[in-house]
C-alpha cells in the first residue's frame, strides 16, 4: 500500500511539476511576444546600447529593420544586410566582410532575440524588482548562444539582454528606442564612402 501511495504522489507531484513549468513557459512567451510587438520591424526602429563583457565595454548606437542591423561604436561600425556583415574597423581603415551565426549577430545586435525565442529555447518568466525577467535555455548545448536573460520593463520595453556564448557572458543594456523610417541601404556598406578603406572578405 505504501508503495502504491508513494507511486501516486511521486505522479502527482511530476503532474503540478509539469503544468507549473509550461505555464511559466507560457507566461514568457507572452512578455517577448508584448515586447517584440513594439518594434517596427517593417519601417525600422533605433536605440543606444551598452556592451560589456570580461573582454569590452562599448557604448553606440543601432538600427534595426526585419533581421537587418546597422550599429556604430566609437571604435566600428558594422552594417548587416540578412546575409552578409561588414565591420568598418576605424583605427586602421579596414573593412572585414563575413556571413556570421547567430552568436556573432547577438554580441553587436541585441534584437537578435526578435526571432531567437521562438525555436529551439526553453523560457522562465520571473518577476523581479526591475520587471519581467525571461530565462532562455537552449534545447540543443551545440546553439551559439547557450543561455540568455531577457528583462523587459511594465511598458514592455527591453531593458537588458544577458547572454552567454562559448566565450562567456556578455550584458547589452538599451535606451532610448524610437520607430524610424530607414531604407534598406542603410545596413549595405557603400565603398564610396569608405575610399581609403581596405576591404578583407572573410567568406
Amino acid at each position: 500500500m505504501k508503495k502504491i501511495l508513494t507511486i501516486i504522489v511521486l505522479m502527482a507531484v511530476a503532474v503540478i511539476t509539469s503544468t507549473a513549468a509550461n505555464n511559466s513557459s507560457s507566461a514568457a512567451k507572452k512578455v517577448l511576444d508584448q515586447a517584440a510587438a513594439k518594434f517596427n520591424i517593417k519601417s525600422g526602429t533605433t536605440a543606444n546600447f551598452t556592451i560589456s563583457s570580461d573582454k569590452i565595454k562599448q557604448s553606440g548606437t543601432i538600427s534595426i529593420k526585419g533581421n537587418k542591423f546597422q550599429a556604430t561604436t566609437p571604435s566600428a561600425i558594422v552594417w548587416y544586410n540578412g546575409k552578409t556583415q561588414w565591420t568598418y574597423v576605424k583605427k586602421n581603415e579596414e573593412v572585414n566582410v563575413s556571413t556570421p551565426n547567430a552568436a556573432k549577430q547577438a554580441s553587436m545586435n541585441p534584437y537578435t532575440f526578435l526571432s531567437l525565442y521562438k525555436k529551439g529555447y526553453n523560457m522562465e518568466l520571473k518577476k523581479t524588482a526591475s520587471g519581467n525577467q525571461v530565462h532562455l535555455t537552449a534545447q540543443n548545448q551545440k546553439s551559439g548562444i547557450k543561455e540568455a536573460y531577457i528583462l523587459v520593463d511594465a511598458n514592455s520595453n527591453i531593458k537588458e539582454v544577458k547572454m552567454r556564448q562559448a566565450s562567456g557572458w556578455m550584458t547589452i543594456s538599451i535606451s532610448n528606442v524610437k520607430s524610424s523610417k530607414l531604407s534598406d541601404a542603410a545596413f549595405t556598406f557603400n565603398a564610396k564612402d569608405y575610399p581609403k578603406a581596405e576591404v578583407i572578405d572573410l567568406r
